[in-house]
């Protein structure tokens, strides 16, 4: 049965479109007819017709850094319960970091993943860790990672501290076009660490994590990019790509602003939670542990530099970074908590009513950040909104008010901060694989 979506916002900022339309999808899931700034279609018989009017219809939202568990943590995640929460949040495709147990540093590690995704509604790429075991000592088959289709390798959640390591897995990541991610952390500072140093971990007697020691590494990491773009590396093919994971302060903004401006081939993604919240959230907050991560929730002077980094360009994605945790380890004190959040179901929402409707981004700009943009980074192929092309969708209601509650939850964790606040803008659904799931 085909698919009407019937007058649109369709909204593709990757082929400059905006505007009310129309598409018909046809049962093998690619695009059979499409209407742009005209009448509506005409319906046939026996299609199901969605009528969109107020609604925008988006390429399929995709985000770039979560963790799903397995193999290893299945109590807290599995690769069906995280797909079936980026469905209901949105999102036709994730990139899951290698920091499963045992860590996927592997082609058998993608091949477990590739085989167990089949059938799931969700696209999952596989992040390859970037030193064997996540270690940062030796590294990982960066080539064997290539012949698999992997497009990016990270140690995620253990930045490496050995600057000859990391000159090496630039090197290396550059003989075969592979995105470098880095989680930014001087380690040598943030050891047992559990918020922001400031004046609220001095209230609360907990240690706190400086916000300079993830300038610190991205510091070390721009200079070695330099260094090697002016001394060894003179084939413009193999120039290193650097991501920069979960930026949240200040001095991040300022250093990748800085490593555009002299043409590095930097990028960089916030998350939701760290836009929107500050360690006095944290503070006010009665129960903590939803409120751990790393890194910490900092000040709100850095909260207000990441929304210029959004507003001016500076920064290129927006991922979740989606952490389940059980309970257990999350309702407890807060020095003893497990460090990060779900945010799969919530990042469209939190995205729309504290950017979009706060008037700091555009609707195009806030979509850029959540499809577009992630899947340019990944070296992923773009969607298309043309007559021929598959069909892959995120509808989305700009102005539906809902309530975070943990009955809505898909997730098998419930760790968020954001359990019963009230948000403007929902994902209702998403079309990918010939299938329509709504939420």
């Amino acid at each position: 049965m085909s698919i009407l979506f019937q007058e649109a916002r369709l909204l593709n900022p990757a082929e400059g479109l905006d505007a009310i339309g129309s598409i018909r999808v046809s049962d093998e899931g690619t695009i059979e007819q499409l209407s742009v700034g005209s009448a509506p279609l005409k319906t046939t018989e026996g299609e199901r017709v969605i009528d969109m009017k107020g609604k925008i219809l988006s390429p399929g939202l995709f985000d770039m850094h979560c963790h799903f568990r397995e193999p290893g943590q299945e109590y807290k995640e599995t690769l069906e319960s995280g797909a079936a929460a980026a469905a209901a949040g949105g999102f036709t495709g994730v990139a899951l970091m290698p920091n499963t147990q045992p860590v996927i540093d592997s082609p058998l590690g993608v091949a477990f993943i590739r085989h167990h995704s089949e059938g799931l509604p969700v696209d999952l790429e596989v992040i390859g860790a970037m030193t064997v075991e996540s270690r940062g000592e030796g590294l990982a088959p960066f080539g064997k990672y290539a012949s698999y289709g992997v497009t990016a390798v990270s140690d995620d959640g253990s930045a490496i501290q050995n600057s000859q390591i990391m000159r090496l897995a630039f090197e290396y990541a550059s003989n075969f076009n592979l995105l470098v991610i880095q989680h930014c952390e001087d380690r040598s500072l943030t050891t047992g660490g559990v918020v922001n140093e400031g004046i609220y971990s001095t209230k609360l007697g907990l240690k706190g994590i400086p916000d300079i020691s993830e300038a610190m590494m991205l510091a070390r990491d721009l200079l070695l990019l330099r260094w090697l773009e002016e001394h060894k590396l003179h084939d413009p093919l193999q120039r290193p790509r650097y991501h920069a994971a979960h930026i949240s302060t200040e001095a991040s903004v300022n250093l990748i602003r800085q490593a555009k401006k002299d043409g590095l081939q930097v990028t960089c993604e916030v998350t939701p939670h760290h836009f929107t919240l500050c360690d006095e959230d944290m503070y006010n907050a009665e129960e903590k542990g939803s409120y751990i991560m790393k890194p910490p929730l900092s000040s709100a002077k850095n909260r207000a530099a990441l929304l210029e980094g959004l507003r001016d360009g500076t920064i290129d994605a927006i991922a979740t970074d989606h952490a389940p945790h059980a309970s257990h380890e999350k309702q407890c004190p807060p020095q003893e908590a497990a460090f990060g959040i779900i945010g799969l179901e919530t990042s469209v929402g939190l995205t729309l009513t504290e950017l979009v409707h706060s008037n700091i981004l555009s609707m195009q700009r806030a979509i850029e950040l959540l499809s577009v943009n992630p899947r340019t980074i990944m070296n992923l192929e773009p969607i298309s909104f043309k007559e021929g092309a598959t069909a892959n969708f995120t509808l989305i209601d700009p102005e539906m008010e809902w309530c975070v509650t943990a009955d809505r939850l898909r997730s098998k964790s419930i760790n968020t901060p954001f359990l019963g606040r009230t948000l403007r803008g929902k994902a209702i659904g998403i079309l990918h694989k010939g299938v329509l799931h709504e939420a």
